[in-house]
């Protein structure tokens, strides 16, 4: 049962860091193209 127990664990934890990773990843994707987009649209405004 303790191996069990450890294995699961570790899968839990493998799991939630891969899913940290990736949360940060589509965030500073997204806030980087909505940073372009406000960057363009100021742009035309300006012109």
């Amino acid at each position: 049962m303790d191996e069990q127990l450890r294995i699961i664990l570790i899968i839990i934890v493998s799991v939630s860091i891969c899913g940290l990773l990736v949360f940060v990843y589509v965030k500073n994707y997204i806030r980087n193209k909505i940073n372009r987009l406000v960057e363009e649209e100021k742009k035309k405004k300006s012109k």
